[in-house]
Formats: structure tokens, sequence, C-alpha cells
């Protein structure tokens, strides 16, 4: 099972424009400090967060507890202006786990609600160790340098980026996987129950629609760090091969 967390920061529409309309960039800096911040303390439990809308953020949390999200939510409310509530929920895939942990969340109050705060509410967490497994996908475009960053404008080449994640979330979704994008020309997908047959059909696919040639290496853990590492190093393999290969898999380090 996969366990997600969904992090969210309390009532924080109205805060940012209360008394008056804070500055843009002090609100870019909040997002951004928070968003390395929470990285950091799940990152220490080998989980793995990803921005969604930044005052949203989803996490792989396999092997953290409810002390762990507790004590998160403390070192967050001593340091910040703000409060985070979090929900938790683990299911067999990851879009079922963050559907799980949105609900949960939602039963406590809005996301705009001034009286909900530093929530956690737990739909379901993984409490037998033998019960956690994650599997990861690192997938990139191929040779996006040559192809697009020296020869695109950035924005230009943002965008076909940006149209990448658009096809690879799409059909992802509809395999129960979620797509994160990560920096560059990289996105990473919890992607438990998904097939290689499937993810090898869904880059075929998306070459095929759109001209966007993609590589995946998969990685196969029972946390989220591990596995992604070892998809970092299953997509250096393919590379080494000169992208011969749509995907390759590692499952012990």
């Amino acid at each position: 099972m996969i366990q997600m967390t969904l992090i969210q920061i309390d009532n924080y529409g109205p805060w940012t424009v209360t008394p008056r309309p804070r500055t843009e960039s002090d609100l870019q800096i909040l997002q951004a400090e928070l968003f390395a911040d929470v990285q950091r303390q799940i990152a220490a439990k080998k989980g793995l967060v990803f921005f969604t809308r930044f005052d949203n953020l989803l996490a792989v949390t396999n092997g953290l507890n409810e002390e762990d999200h507790m004590r998160i939510q403390r070192s967050i409310r001593n340091r910040y202006p703000i409060t985070i509530s979090m929900g938790v929920g683990a299911a067999e895939t990851a879009h079922e786990a963050q559907r799980l942990a949105t609900i949960a969340l939602q039963k406590e109050g809005g996301a705009q609600s001034s009286g909900r705060k530093e929530i956690l509410a737990i739909n379901n967490l993984i409490e037998n160790p033998e019960d956690s497994f994650v599997q990861a996908a690192h997938i990139d475009i191929n040779s996006v340098t040559e192809t697009l960053t020296d020869i695109e404008s950035a924005f230009d080449t943002s965008f076909m980026v940006n149209k990448a994640q658009h096809y690879l979330m799409t059909k992802l979704r509809e395999k129960g996987a979620l797509l994160f994008f990560i920096g560059g020309d990289n996105f990473m997908s919890p992607c438990n129950g998904l097939s290689e047959d499937d993810l090898t059909q869904i880059l075929k696919e998306i070459d095929e629609e759109i001209g966007i040639g993609l590589k995946a290496g998969i990685g196969r853990a029972d946390n989220m760090e591990d596995a992604a590492y070892m998809a970092d190093i299953g997509l250096e393999i393919i590379r080494a091969g000169n992208n011969k290969d749509w995907i390759h898999v590692i499952e012990e380090l």
C-alpha cells in the first residue's frame, strides 16, 4: 500500500488579504520556504513532498506515523505566521490514497474556514511495515537540450514541457497514478499498480500524439525516497544506452 498526505495552509486565501493584500513577492517566498521546510522534515523519514498549488502540497509518507505528522505541524506553527492542516490516507494506488486523504480533511472544515486550524485528519495509516510499498517512475523528455532548450525560447520550451506534463497526467490518472513536475524536463510518478507494459504504452501514445519522446526509470521499495532513487538509477541506465529503451526497472539498491 502507498500512503499519501495532503498538506494544506489553513485559511490561506483570507490571510493573504487581511488586513490588506500582502506583497506578492512575500507570499511567493513564504510558499517556497514552506515547501522546502516540509520537504526537509518529511525527507528525514524517507518520504517525498510534491507541490501542487503551493498552498496545497501532496506527499508520499510511507513510514510516517501520527506523531511524525503532528511534530511537523508544531514545527511550522512555531516558526511561521500560518498553520497547516493535514489529511492522511493509504490505499493500493496513489490516486485513491490522496483521495481518501483529501476527503478526511474536507470533513473537518473548508480550506478557508477560520474555525479549522492545524487539523490532522487520518483516514488510515499503514500500520504494518510489511504492507508498505511504493512504486515510482522518473520520467523525462528525450534530448530536451538539443531539441528545445538550445533552439526554442525559454517560454516556448517551458510550454512544451507543460504540454508533456498535461498528457502524462491525463493518461496516468486514468490508471490510478499521479504525476508531478520536479524541475527541468523531469517528472515523478507515484504509480503503484501500473504495469511496465501500461507505462510503455502511455509513453508511446504521447510520442505519437504530440511528437514528444519520453523515457522512464521505475523503482520499487517500501518508502518513496528509495523508490525514487532506484527510478533515478533506472533512468540513468537508459540514458547510457542512448535511449534505445522506453523504461528500465530497478528493485534493489
